[in-house]
């Protein structure tokens, strides 16, 4: 090859270079440009409220889509780090979190308010107690960017709710009021230890012990071997009671604060820091507790009912936070087929590409429209409607189990779209990967929260009220085909009696199958219903693609798709 060739050649690959780059997104306002999350807010939002909250989705679109977004990047290449002593010498410990994690700790905790917005009558410019769905609309905006710091959000959040549920009034008044400060320098933060090595889902292996003190307070001894957020200015911790009973009712809850009253920090020492594979931007670690001062929380002999709230409360969290991941996966992956081009064509154009972004819009959807469908109950079942709270025992476990199972796949297919470079670390899918696999494991492992679907049916009677709540909204949709209603209808009937089998002594190996029937029509028939509120056809279109791909049986020997007796 001559010198002018090498020439030639190089000034050739510079040129397609330059006029093929990777497409980049890029900075953008998630909220901006998600016209349906804003029709489904102007749905489940009175129109007041939703009107004055415009600026501050507006505004959380815009930095989740900006700044928070290169935050999380560098945060999660630096992970927090453990300091043992101080340069003195003196044992105090200190989590180091890089500053660009700090930052995006003053966007969601002081801008926001995001773990006290369900706590206080005076958020975000607004007079009187807001939703849970604004919550979880703004988190779900943040969340598409960085998952990592939402754990602690969350827990800080579900903290704040157990204690004023069940602690007596004195704790409340002397601690929430840190929990609920909107100075960031002098707020606090939550954690829940209780996971052990002995005791992971099986609660009643719990070895931590508490004896009582003469002052009121108690005496915590133990270790607790997976602690999220463990610097955190209080934790709920889950101990067994010094001459209690066995088993399960000899487990008390116990709130932790992480500086005494003079200052001083509490006996409990950080041993290490976790080599996470994902939200590596956050800090979770194991502690020793040796003599730590405690407070008893509620009825002695009831903890696990009453972290219990808590959980549920984090499960739903996770679901919203899977449904978060998703929309970001699905929106830079149609990103990317719309705006590179292979053979000739714009790749969304490609048949293939339309079949695989469609198999990443439903889940997608689906857990969207779950997170609107359960917060929305959560708000009923808060005022003291029993019945909402019988839906929203099942609803809860549904979306936990379903959605954060869903992205993990879903951030998987996005990162194929992307192609090679969706493998890099430079950009988002790696972080959405690794993140969604959280999801399916803490607050409980899938088969676990399916299990507790089952119980939600046995001890809450929850299946025939989530049948009358769906039949509901079926009759109260519009612009659907009668064919596609007896659809819904049939599937609805169809999925029930699998869980119904599901439930029985000996039919726990069809718990998985149930829940998952559940959901799917579920969502079916709340997407079709909003769809009919909205005017929404592509809503209408993925609720059809639901009952036709994930609840009706398929050959896999013929085309499939929508029967066409289902679209008008």
């Amino acid at each position: 090859m001559s010198a002018n060739d090498a020439q030639q050649i190089t000034a050739l690959a510079k040129a397609s270079a330059a006029a093929h780059p990777v497409p980049d997104r890029g900075h953008v306002n998630n909220y901006a440009e998600d016209k349906e999350l804003q029709q489904l807010l102007a749905l489940y939002l009175p129109a007041d409220l939703y009107a004055h909250l415009q600026p501050y989705f507006e505004r959380m679109g815009e930095l989740a889509g900006g700044a928070v977004d290169d935050w999380a990047l560098e945060a999660d290449r630096n992970p927090p780090t453990l300091e043992m002593r101080s340069r003195s010498g003196k044992e105090v410990q200190r989590i180091v979190k890089h500053p660009a994690y700090v930052e995006m700790e003053k966007v969601a905790y002081q801008q926001f308010g995001l773990a006290a917005i369900s706590h206080r009558e005076d958020m975000l410019g607004w007079k009187g107690k807001m939703p849970p769905i604004v919550k979880y609309a703004l988190t779900y905006l943040f969340v598409q960017s960085e998952f990592g710091l939402c754990c602690p959000l969350s827990m800080t959040d579900s903290l704040t709710r157990t204690l004023k549920k069940y602690g007596e009034q004195k704790l409340v008044d002397k601690y929430l009021p840190k929990l609920l400060a909107m100075d960031f320098d002098h707020s606090v933060q939550g954690s829940m230890f209780m996971t052990e090595q002995a005791a992971g889902s099986d609660i009643a292996n719990t070895l931590t012990m508490a004896y009582p003190q003469e002052d009121g307070s108690w005496r915590l001894y133990g270790e607790k071997w997976f602690c999220s957020n463990p610097d955190a200015g209080f934790g709920m911790v889950l101990a067994r009671v010094d001459g209690g009973p066995a088993g399960m009712k000899g487990i008390s809850l116990f709130l932790l604060p992480r500086y005494l009253d003079d200052g001083s920090t509490n006996q409990y020492h950080i041993v290490r820091l976790k080599d996470k594979m994902g939200t590596r931007s956050m800090a979770s670690g194991e502690i020793r507790m040796e003599g730590a001062v405690a407070y008893l929380v509620g009825e002695q002999g009831r903890g696990f009912v009453q972290i219990a709230d808590m959980v549920n409360n984090s499960r739903l969290s996770n679901g919203m936070r899977s449904a978060g991941m998703m929309r970001r996966a699905v929106a830079e992956a149609e990103y990317i087929a719309r705006e590179r081009w292979a053979f000739g064509k714009q790749l969304q154009d490609l048949p293939l590409m339309k079949v695989q972004l469609d198999k990443m819009r439903v889940p997608a959807e689906q857990a969207r429209t779950m997170v609107f469908q359960t917060a929305a109950t959560l708000a009923r079942s808060d005022a003291g409607d029993k019945t909402a709270y019988a839906l929203l025992r099942i609803l809860t476990p549904m979306i936990k189990f379903r959605a954060c199972r869903d992205a993990r796949k879903v951030t998987a297919d996005a990162m194929e779209v992307r192609g090679g470079c969706g493998y890099i670390e430079e950009w988002a899918d790696p972080r959405l990967v690794r993140d969604a696999h959280l999801g399916s494991i803490w607050e409980g492992t899938s088969n676990i929260v399916a299990l507790d679907v089952k119980r939600a049916i046995k001890r809450e009677g929850s299946l025939p009220v989530l049948q009358e709540h769906l039949l509901g909204l079926l009759a109260d949709t519009q612009g659907i085909t009668p064919a596609y209603r007896q659809a819904l209808t049939d599937a609805l009937a169809g999925a029930a009696k699998l869980a119904e089998r599901a439930v029985q002594d000996d039919g726990e190996y069809l718990v998985r199958q149930a829940a998952t029937a559940l959901y799917n029509c579920t969502t079916a028939i709340a997407m079709a219903w909003e769809a009919g509120k909205t005017g929404s056809t592509e809503r209408l279109r993925l609720s059809q693609l639901v009952i036709a791909h994930r609840v009706l049986p398929r050959n896999p020997l013929s085309e499939g798709g929508v029967p066409a007796e289902w679209v008008q």
